[in-house]
């Protein structure tokens, strides 16, 4: 079974940027040919908030859709070499604060669907970002 380890989220001061990074582990994606059939999606969940969408990269990694409200700030990457998926956040938002999951899916209308699908092929346990003065 597939796993995904969110990493990179922190404390940042409105302005600032952070990189998170997912990896991807398991039988399922043991070669890079696997990891590159799947779509990766980034939701977050704020406090007191239901989990949404915030980007999302094709198993291509030249296909990518963005929530509006971070587009221009935000960009989702990947490495299907080293089966990670990136996303760099720039000029962050007191209003980007949450906590980040990583999702993956070989369906790409389940990853950009609204509202979230929950029932993607895997979930990441999530890393927290934290804008505040």
């Amino acid at each position: 079974q597939i796993q995904l380890v969110e990493s990179g989220g922190g404390l940042v001061r409105p302005g600032g940027s952070l990189r998170l990074t997912c990896a991807a582990s398991g039988r399922s994606v043991e070669d890079s040919f696997a990891f590159s059939d799947l779509n990766m999606g980034w939701f977050r969940q704020a406090p007191g908030k239901e989990r949404e969408f915030v980007a999302a990269i094709d198993w291509s990694g030249h296909g990518t859709r963005y929530l509006d409200a971070v587009q221009g700030r935000f960009t989702v990457f990947r490495n299907n070499a080293e089966n990670m998926v990136f996303l760099q956040m720039n000029r962050l938002q007191p209003d980007d604060t949450a906590v980040y999951y990583c999702a993956a899916d070989s369906n790409w209308g389940r990853i950009i669907a609204n509202p979230v699908y929950k029932n993607l092929v895997a979930w990441g346990q999530g890393t927290l970002v934290t804008v505040s003065s």
